[in-house]
């Protein structure tokens, strides 16, 4: 998991400044600028309404005596999205917009379950209940 994590620490900001290269020798430097400008506000925009949304569903699963365990999940995809989004880079901004669109984050709250429950029966996450 170590070696993965730190080849997209290397891979990851290599090909954003070399995708930024190319769109600013296709486009200029200004429009590219601006583009990035666009996402950013744009995503910061998604987040905060997805965000809201989210905690408001949480509170009716409580209000009706339910764990809101899925409105976890959104909540986890829709802060990794907001974190992304704040990297300038248009790889990173395709991910924060995956993750926060609805349709889009099923996809990514499937792999995060998967991942939780091959930590759980790996023993290195555990569920502790209390009661």
């Amino acid at each position: 998991m170590f070696r993965i994590l730190l080849l997209l620490i290397i891979i990851v900001p290599a090909a954003e400044i070399a995708l930024l290269i190319l769109f600013g020798q296709a486009i200029g430097l200004w429009p590219t600028i601006g583009l990035i400008l666009l996402t950013g506000v744009l995503g910061a925009w998604l987040a905060k309404r997805e965000g809201l949304q989210t905690i408001r569903l949480a509170q009716l699963e409580v209000e009706q005596g339910r764990v809101p365990s899925d409105m976890l999940l959104d909540g986890i995809c829709i802060l990794i999205g907001g974190v992304v989004l704040l990297t300038p880079g248009f790889i990173t901004d395709a991910l924060g917009f995956f993750l926060l669109i609805p349709q889009t984050r099923g996809i990514a709250k499937g792999f995060i379950l998967k991942l939780f429950n091959k930590m759980a029966r790996n023993g290195s996450f555990v569920f502790i209940s209390r009661r």
